[in-house]
C-alpha cells in the first residue's frame, strides 16, 4: 500500500504547539509527516516547498495562526498570499495544486491538527504517489 511522505511547516507559535498538546494529551495520527518548526509560516519561503517537493515529497502541509492571532500581525496573511499564487503555479511543475495545503491551527486546537492530517495522509492516499515531470 502507498504510504506517502509529507512535509509539515509549523508555526511555532500555533500549530506546533498545537501538535505538542496533540501529543500531550496521547492523541493518535497518522505519522506521515516530518515536521520543520518555523518561527512564523510567513518565513516559509516558496522555494522551500517546490524543494520539498523536489524532493519527493507526496504533499506539503503548512500550519499557521488563525488570522488576527500572528505573532508578528500581518504573517498568516503574507503565507495565504504565497499558498495562493504556488498553487497557480504548481501545475507548470507537474505538481498537483491539491498536494499542497495550508491550514490555520491555534495552539489550543490539537484535535484539529489530528483531523487535518489524517484528512490530508488520506487525500494523499487517494492521488497516488506523485509523479515528476
Amino acid at each position: 500500500m502507498f504510504e506517502p511522505k509529507m512535509i509539515c511547516f509549523y508555526c511555532k507559535w500555533c500549530t506546533y504547539t498545537g501538535a505538542d498538546l496533540a501529543g500531550t494529551s496521547r492523541m493518535k495520527y497518522l505519522p506521515n509527516g516530518v515536521v520543520l518548526k518555523s518561527m512564523c509560516s510567513s518565513r516559509i519561503d516558496p522555494q522551500h516547498i517546490l524543494e520539498a517537493f523536489k524532493k519527493g515529497a507526496d504533499g506539503v502541509l503548512i500550519g499557521g495562526c488563525h488570522y488576527g492571532d500572528c505573532h508578528y500581525v500581518t504573517g498568516n496573511q503574507l503565507t495565504h498570499n504565497r499558498v495562493a499564487m504556488l498553487q497557480k503555479i504548481l501545475p507548470d511543475f507537474g505538481i498537483d495544486p491539491h498536494r499542497l495545503r495550508i491550514e490555520w491551527i491555534s495552539a489550543a486546537e490539537g484535535a484539529k491538527l489530528v483531523k487535518v492530517i489524517n484528512t490530508f495522509t488520506e487525500d494523499l492516499r487517494a492521488m497516488g504517489p506523485r509523479r515528476s515531470k
